[in-house]
């Protein structure tokens, strides 16, 4: 352990790589890690979250950025929470194939897989950051799978949170509606060079920018057009949001409850398999007593 932890303060690409695949499968490892690196580390990265429908063009997108980074000598990485595959477990869609140039220049990318469990990818994804944070890398760019309870994450754990939209998504209003308007600190039209693009740009300005409502702008990574002004004004959310103390107090509080949460599932799932469990499934099948007293009494059983 010892030897990892100090792998990675060297900023060692291996050593990251270790850390992150034991976070998404040696809990107990991966907990004993995190417990030093927090104690020992001084720096806190920013973390930006970029999201949106799918097919909004959000890996071409985080492609340009990472480029555009990489020229102001920042050492960016990507984590891309990805759909879970059914048959092995992992992230299904590959590391490489959907960011190709800024991985060939070098950038740390990683796919977590989503694995349908809300408080566990949550957990996962900020201790991976920490570890790219110990490591070295900033800012750390984070895509989510897509629209529904990751936006949620996503939105308590980044610094500040880019939604993405483009043309191609079908009905724009349907679009806009669809939960993200709550979450974005900056929106960006993407493939904006599409027929369609100035339509969908009024549309999102209508419904989240106003008078001081967040900037909108237009994007494409196809001729690396707005990823400038893109780039300057979520780092600019992302400073203000950083030295905001009730941010940082609410961010604390989502992962100590994220973790609580987990601890329990995990009881939960070994409780299952119990003597007494079992006892409790049958005692309720016969009318002997109700599904909320079992429970209760198998929750008591779980916090002592």
């Amino acid at each position: 352990m010892d030897e990892i932890v100090s792998d990675l303060k060297k900023g060692k690409r291996g050593a990251v790589a270790r850390a992150i695949t034991m976070i998404e499968n040696e809990p107990v490892q991966a907990r004993r890690m995190m417990k030093k690196i927090f104690l020992d580390s001084k720096k806190h990265s920013t973390v930006i979250g970029i999201t949106g429908p799918a097919g909004a063009g959000k890996s071409s997108l985080i492609d340009s950025m990472v480029l555009h980074l990489k020229k102001k000598k920042n050492k960016p990485a990507i984590l891309a929470v990805d759909p879970t595959s059914s048959i092995t477990g992992g992230a299904m869609l590959g590391d490489r194939a959907r960011m190709t140039e800024s991985t060939d220049s070098g950038t740390f990318m990683r796919s977590l897989a989503s694995r349908g469990a809300t408080g566990a990818v949550a957990t996962s994804v900020r201790d991976s950051i920490r570890v790219l944070e110990y490591a070295g890398f900033d800012p750390i760019l984070l895509e989510s799978v897509g629209a529904g309870q990751t936006e949620t994450d996503i939105h308590d754990i980044a610094d500040a949170v880019i939604v993405v939209f483009n043309p191609q998504t079908g009905d724009s209003i349907q679009a806009i509606k669809a939960g993200l308007t709550e979450i974005g600190d900056v929106y960006a039209v993407n493939k904006s060079d599409l027929p369609g693009s100035g339509q969908l740009y009024n549309a999102v300005c209508d419904y989240v920018a106003g008078p001081l409502g967040p900037p909108v702008i237009k994007t494409s990574a196809k001729r690396r057009t707005g990823i400038f002004p893109l780039v300057k004004e979520i780092m600019n959310a992302a400073s203000k949001k950083k030295d905001d103390l009730d941010q940082k107090l609410n961010r604390i509080d989502a992962e100590l409850y994220n973790i609580i949460l987990n601890m329990l599932a995990e009881k939960a799932d070994l409780m299952a398999d119990s003597e007494e469990y079992v006892k409790l499934v049958e005692k309720v099948y016969a009318g002997k007593t109700d599904p909320y007293s079992a429970a209760s009494k198998l929750v008591r059983g779980l916090v002592k």
